[in-house]
């Protein structure tokens, strides 16, 4: 008789949402939703709902630094997604703490800008994002103001201004990037994921919906979710896929928010729409 393969682990290192669509709260969802078992380290309690961002309370490096080590000790990690991150120190104890205990895959969320518009990170955490977090990830998941914010760029209007962003990101030195479109104009969402072997245009339709909230952590987690079911040594294609299944799943969660009314502004995803 076979033995069947252990449950994934997945960790997400990320700031909390008390509404629970976005953040820490959101990216267990979605972990849970993808066959994972999750685990979690908190950078920072946010006072946010779905009508934007109040306070944000970043947790002291070391104390991040603690919760990262006493879970390695204890718990294999197969894939982690990282969201927000505050400061260099932090970057700098993320990067110390996962070199040293590395797991398999590593997806970076590189949070700066709430659905919102409010901005969540300083000007030196969004270099330590990119000098000090991004070269250690496997993929990384900017949206478009996001990755204009890391190239000092002004954001793209086009695919084609999107496409002439793609040399700049190349040079953060993640090997795959998935640049979202989802702030262009027009019916569809197309994203443009950049691989060591050539580039790929993952397009979809628009979902006609105000349940954005925390589509970015969701998306990112469910990466990290189906990179966790894969060795070590994953072929190219292998990732590929995976990236393409967790954008399908993200849009079926888009389509499937309108069962949820969550609150009075930019609602949620409905993380379990293929289990309720």
């Amino acid at each position: 008789m076979s033995v069947p393969s252990p449950i994934p682990h997945t960790l997400t290192i990320a700031g909390s949402d008390p509404s629970g669509g976005a953040g820490l709260q959101g990216d267990i969802k979605t972990l849970s939703a993808l066959g994972t078992y999750a685990t979690n380290v908190i950078t920072a309690v946010i006072a946010q709902n779905t009508c934007g961002v109040r306070e944000v309370h970043p947790v002291p490096a070391s104390a991040i630094r603690t919760q990262l080590d006493n879970l390695l000790d204890d718990v294999r990690i197969d894939a982690v997604k990282i969201g927000m991150v505050s400061s260099r120190e932090v970057a700098e104890t993320l990067r110390e703490a996962l070199e040293a205990r590395r797991p398999r895959w590593i997806v970076l969320d590189p949070v700066m800008v709430a659905k919102s518009g409010d901005i969540l990170v300083d000007a030196a955490g969004i270099e330590a994002v990119r000098d000090i977090l991004i070269p250690l990830a496997d993929v990384i998941t900017p949206n478009l103001p996001e990755a204009a914010v890391l190239l000092e760029v002004t954001p793209p209007t086009t695919p084609d201004a999107m496409e002439a962003m793609l040399p700049g990101l190349k040079t953060l030195k993640s090997p795959y990037v998935l640049l979202k479109g989802g702030h262009l104009a027009g019916d569809s969402c197309p994203d443009l994921l950049a691989t060591p072997e050539g580039d790929h245009w993952l397009p979809a339709p628009r979902i006609e919906t105000d349940n954005l909230h925390g589509t970015g952590c969701a998306l990112s987690s469910a990466i990290a979710a189906k990179l966790a079911h894969l060795p070590a040594d994953a072929g190219h294609e292998r990732i590929v896929t995976a990236i393409g299944e967790a954008k399908h799943w993200l849009h079926e969660a888009l389509d499937a928010s309108r069962q949820l009314a969550v609150g009075h502004g930019r609602g949620p995803v409905h993380h379990f729409h293929a289990l309720w």
